[in-house]
C-alpha cells in the first residue's frame, strides 16, 4: 500500500536504517608469511578465538606467537570493534622471542 505522495508503506523505509548491520562480521586474514589463513569474525568478537584457532591450525603454541595489527600488538580481550578494523585487515603473526643474551 502506498502512501498518498506515491512513497512504499512505512515498512519499506527500515531498509536504509538496516544497513550498518550488513557489516556486522568483518573477514580478517591472518598470515605468518607462510600460511594466510581467512576468519570470519563478528565485530565484538573478541580475538583470543581467532588467534588460538589459527595457532590450533598450524600446530603452534599460542604463547609462542603474537599477533600485530597495524604494527601494535593484539591481547586476546581485544576485539575488531576496539580496534576499528575493516573488512578484509590483515592480522601479522611472528614468533615471540623470549631473551636474547648470551
Amino acid at each position: 500500500m502506498a502512501s498518498p505522495n506515491g512513497s512504499p508503506s512505512p515498512g519499506g523505509e527500515d531498509r536504509t536504517e538496516q544497513e550498518p548491520q550488513q557489516s556486522e562480521h568483518l573477514n580478517i586474514k591472518v598470515t605468518d608469511n607462510n600460511n594466510e589463513v581467512f576468519f570470519k569474525i563478528k565485530r565484538t568478537t573478541q580475538l583470543k578465538k581467532l588467534m588460538d584457532a589459527f595457532c590450533e591450525r598450524q600446530g603452534k603454541a599460542p604463547q609462542q606467537c603474537r599477533f600485530l595489527f597495524d604494527g601494535q600488538r593484539v591481547n586476546p580481550p581485544d576485539t575488531p570493534e576496539t580496534l576499528d578494523m575493516n573488512d578484509g585487515d590483515v592480522l601479522e603473526v611472528h614468533q615471540e622471542q623470549i631473551g636474547g643474551s648470551c
